[in-house]
């Protein structure tokens, strides 16, 4: 049902950017019996697109820049942005595309995750390694400006596209940043990213375990990387997700699995409030050595699934910051014509119910250390546990 009300917008809006401008003076909107069979089942108010666009045609002072097509996909973008919600986007035929081929891995930019937070484009985290963060981008920078057009009236896939490009152009943001009195500038340069969802190496007994993003190799990569760890003689286990934006919610569900036996990863409610519990699934091969999970306030969506999860079902303790707060779920829907519509579909909670969206998590050890001093902080925890495990609380 509602794949079939989005084609019919998509295909009302198309009705109206096509219709011949009103005869004469004529400036009331009459709906044809074309126009009436279009909208049948939608609210009356979407008249109002049919008589904006004859309005227009009528008297806009310069008729070659009313293009039907960019008219139509305004008309759907300012639709979407009137829902209020940051995380609900329309995206071009060609941002669909750059999207689907992010989540394989490789894409060319600057390598950061950004969203939307109170109305401004954030930089969620930038990727280690990246040409955003060896320019000095950081978590929770708003991007006031891309290449000196202001962000206020962009959505995040908006931002995203410009922020793209060719591998060796340049891109100039200014950033406005906490701490800071002006705004600051950076220019970086895009280059080929190759998104390693999962870095792994061993730390002594202990394994060091980084998921960058939950995207489609995310599962099968994470497996992998606990067999080695064991084989390597890894007695327990540090989990990064600091700086993850989340992603695929069915391979977080996979990782957190990793470390459980039983019990509920999280609980997704839909606008009806009909509840799907996603449980355990079988086959953890991380089930018993002791763990601790990283986060700050780059771990988000996907992420908090798998850090909520381990901490309600008292599996693992949280150190680090508290965590972004996206506590939502988003489905891509397809229109007929290449484009589509991300949606916000459900909310998620915690297996105790913990709805964590603008909150976020707050860790079980807070610690401002950053980088690898909470990473050697969580090892001698770690080790002690090992060595002396009544002896951690």
């Amino acid at each position: 049902m509602k794949r079939k009300l989005i084609l019919n917008l998509v295909l009302i809006v198309t009705l109206f950017v096509m219709v011949a401008p009103l005869a004469g003076c004529e400036t009331k909107y009459i709906p044809s019996e074309a126009d009436k069979q279009v909208t049948q089942g939608l609210p009356s108010e979407f008249l109002k697109l049919g008589e904006a666009w004859q309005l227009l045609q009528k008297n806009f002072v310069d008729k070659s820049k009313l293009d039907p097509l960019k008219m139509a996909q305004g008309a759907i973008r300012g639709m979407v942005e009137a829902t209020g919600d940051p995380y609900t986007e329309y995206y071009t035929p060609q941002s669909y595309q750059s999207t689907m081929v992010e989540l394989t891995g490789v894409y060319q930019g600057i390598g950061a995750y950004i969203g939307k937070k109170d109305k401004q484009i954030v930089i969620i985290a930038p990727m280690k390694g990246s040409p955003a963060e060896e320019a000095g981008l950081k978590a929770g920078d708003i991007i006031v400006k891309i290449d000196g057009e202001s962000t206020e009236m962009m959505n995040s896939d908006d931002a995203s596209m410009k922020i793209r490009g060719r591998a060796g152009t340049k891109v100039a943001l200014e950033i406005a940043r906490q701490g800071e009195s002006k705004l600051l500038e950076f220019s970086v340069e895009r280059r080929e990213i190759q998104v390693d969802s999962v870095t792994s190496e061993m730390r002594g007994q202990v394994a060091y375990i980084r998921i960058q993003q939950f995207i489609l190799p995310t599962t099968r990569d994470f497996r992998a990387a606990l067999q080695e760890a064991f084989q390597d003689g890894a007695r327990a286990a540090i989990l990064d997700l600091r700086d993850n934006p989340g992603g695929i919610l069915d391979q977080a569900v996979d990782v957190a699995s990793q470390f459980l036996t039983r019990g509920i990863v999280v609980k997704v409610v839909d606008k009806d409030g009909n509840e799907t519990v996603h449980k355990v699934r079988p086959g953890g091969i991380a089930t018993a050595v002791p763990l601790i999970v990283l986060v700050n306030e780059g771990s988000a969506s996907a992420s908090e699934i798998v850090a909520g999860a381990l901490q309600d079902n008292g599996r693992a303790k949280l150190a680090g910051t508290k965590t972004f707060g996206k506590a939502s779920v988003q489905n891509v829907l397809k229109m007929s014509d290449g484009s589509a519509i991300k949606v916000t579909t459900a909310h998620y909670f915690t297996p105790n119910g913990q709805q964590i969206s603008s909150q976020g998590l707050t860790p079980d050890y807070p610690s401002e250390l950053k980088d690898d001093e909470l990473v050697k902080w969580a090892e001698e925890y770690l080790n002690k546990m090992i060595a002396e495990p009544a002896a951690v609380k």
